[in-house]
């Protein structure tokens, strides 16, 4: 398999989406990686694991009309094996495997079958466990990477920052050649309302030359104002906090004119149409009582 992604954009050609075939008993409070999981766990809404079945696989469905080739990971047994983003990347033709949290290691596992089909020499993991970073923070955008971090004095205690310098650094060093940018995100543990998971339930391009963009989730203004100046602010579309927290940020282009959606993203899909782009949409707000939507299921590995 030749990989190739440039851009979150582009043509989607082959991807690997997550499954909820096995998705096990709703976690204890004790097992729950964020605080939007934790809100529904508390409540008693914590999505079924029947309802996720049917979201993901009308993701499925939208992508094979559009003839691409999604590969899914092998069932592990009662485990979440949902948020295929988070375990890896794909930048230019190489597969990097994420350093995520120690629990989760069995996920690249079951994607083993597919890295099988990759040349080895373009396969990478970081030696360092020390150095941390998910495809959630990461994004490719042409001659840009965007990283997501979080350089709060509590990082080490802070479970919902995932990306560091460390791996910020790590991800620069395989392309010397791209303008690599990091984005420090506003995190917390007991808020999703005020809880940037990753860059991508803050920020997002689409389209040709557009962003979805979430003000407050960057703790730095001036990063904020980077991704203003680089878009322009006409072609950002402005989420507010209930949106970012619904993971309005989190959506999924096949191409530069289509993109997968959340049905109940009424505004969002609105303005992708008057921008001429085609919004096929599904339902996943049972899948976001996670903290996690379209782009944290899929993991692009070739797009035109």
């Amino acid at each position: 398999m030749k990989l190739n992604i440039q851009n979150e954009t582009s043509r989607l050609r082959a991807v690997i989406l997550g499954t909820a075939k096995s998705n096990g008993a709703t976690p204890t409070l004790q097992e729950a990686y964020d605080p939007k999981s934790i809100e529904h766990i508390k409540a008693g809404t914590y999505p079924t694991v029947k309802d996720m079945i049917h979201e993901i696989e009308s993701v499925a469905a939208v992508l094979k009309k559009y003839d691409v080739a999604v590969y899914r990971p092998e069932i592990i047994e009662d485990y979440n094996q949902i948020f295929a983003r988070d375990i890896g990347l794909v930048i230019e033709d190489k597969f990097i495997k994420a350093n995520i949290l120690p629990d989760r290691e069995k996920e690249i596992d079951a994607i083993k079958h597919v890295i099988a089909k990759i040349d080895a020499d373009h396969v990478y993991k970081a030696a360092s466990e020390d150095i941390h970073f998910e495809g959630g923070d990461i994004m490719v955008h042409n001659d840009y990477i965007f990283i997501g971090t979080y350089l709060g004095d509590d990082y080490s205690d802070c479970i919902v920052a995932r990306t560091n310098m460390e791996g910020v650094a790590y991800i620069a060093s395989l392309f010397p050649h791209k303008k690599v940018k990091a984005f420090d995100l506003n995190k917390s543990m007991t808020d999703p309302r005020d809880n940037a998971l990753h860059l991508d339930c803050c920020f997002q391009p689409v389209g040709h030359d557009k962003a979805i963009i979430h003000k407050e989730g960057f703790r730095n203004p001036e990063e904020y104002e980077f991704l203003v100046d680089l878009f322009g602010f006409d072609n950002l579309f402005h989420i507010d906090k209930k949106e970012m927290y619904h993971m309005n940020s989190n959506i999924f282009s096949i191409a530069e004119d289509v993109v997968i959606s959340e049905r109940n993203f009424n505004r969002l899909n609105d303005w992708l149409r008057k921008n001429k782009i085609t919004v096929e949409e599904v339902p996943y707000a049972e899948i976001a009582k996670q903290e996690g939507l379209l782009r944290c299921s899929t993991l692009p590995l070739i797009r035109d």
